[in-house]
């Protein structure tokens, strides 16, 4: 007993040690998406000033593939020592093991969460000629024309298509999906008129917006965003229960100990909190959060169970 008392003390007192240590060496930092976009904005905005405050290098690696699968999974497969960790959305950790009958990752057995960096709010945008002048207008129009209107999304099972789903179900309308690989895409059929409307994050969208090519024609967040001042909630149209963002935080795999886990914790949401991080997240449209991993988890929970229902009551499915 004294022996096994003994090892155990010994292993508590190298954890404590590695966190008071940590980190080390330079910290890998995995982004389940090409260069470019809004989470790889994100993570390397984040990773700048995390490496200054660490004194350490933080590599961010793009893994894109799998709907952020194959990243997730080489996440869960790495040492669980705090230098390998991974940008996730509400994608990889809650749409989908509802999306997909197999997965090679387990979001709550194989990754432990971090913090949530930052929320990108969904938009309904229209093209500018596609005459919708209101959001109101829109859901008239696609209430009087059941199947009548298609819509583009970033791609099947994304944030965009599962957001425009959400709002098919509060206002009951029947509208037609047409996935593609990515909101530039999208957004450029929209502009050409090739399909009216899409829900975009401000981040991917703002530039249109700005330059008249499509109008927002109202926000999915529980209030109106300060870029876009003169652009109505769902709430305040009727629908309170329209609410959806892509949702980007940081875990590690799951054995993790949680003095690494903490400490990650606490640098990374420091520089969230730097406030030149801050005014870069919100000038591209990201609203910061930067939470504790309890507070992260409970969210996580409450989005699974939220998204869940809505996807097995659509039997949506990309198997």
């Amino acid at each position: 007993m004294k022996k096994c008392i003994a090892v155990i003390l010994s292993l508590a007192a190298a954890a404590s040690a590695n966190a008071q240590t940590f980190p080390a060496k330079p910290i890998r930092w995995i982004v389940p998406y090409a260069a470019g976009g809004g989470s790889d904005f994100l993570a390397r905005t984040v990773a700048q000033t995390l490496s200054t405050q660490v004194a350490q290098p933080v590599l961010v690696d793009n893994k894109p593939g799998g709907n952020t699968a194959l990243a997730a999974a080489e996440t869960a497969r790495a040492p669980a020592d705090g230098y390998t960790i991974l940008s996730a959305d509400n994608g990889t950790l809650v749409f989908n093991p509802a999306l997909y009958k197999s997965l090679s990752y387990s979001p709550t057995k194989d990754l432990a969460p971090v913090t949530l960096m930052g929320k990108f709010p969904m938009i309904l945008v229209v093209g500018a000629n596609s005459g919708f002048a209101s959001a109101k207008d829109f859901i008239a129009q696609a209430r009087a024309k059941p199947g009548g209107i298609n819509y583009a999304s970033a791609g099947a099972g994304s944030p965009h298509h599962l957001a425009m789903e959400l709002l098919k179900v509060e206002a009951k309308l029947f509208m037609v999906h047409v996935p593609y690989r990515g909101a530039a895409p999208a957004l450029a059929d929209v502009v050409g008129g090739q399909l009216p409307a899409m829900m975009v994050d401000l981040a991917a969208g703002s530039g249109f917006i700005k330059g008249g090519k499509v109008r927002a024609l109202a926000v999915a967040n529980p209030t109106r965003l300060p870029q876009l001042p003169d652009v109505p909630t769902f709430a305040e149209l009727g629908y309170k229960n329209v609410e959806a963002a892509a949702l980007v935080g940081v875990v590690v795999p799951s054995a993790t100990s949680p003095e690494v886990v903490n400490t990650l914790n606490r640098q990374i949401v420091a520089a969230i909190n730097e406030p030149s991080v801050r005014t870069r997240m919100v000038d591209f449209g990201v609203e910061p959060v930067g939470n504790t991993p309890a507070q992260y988890t409970e969210l996580l929970k409450n989005e699974t169970v939220r998204w869940h229902k809505l996807i097995r009551d659509l039997k949506i499915t990309l198997d």
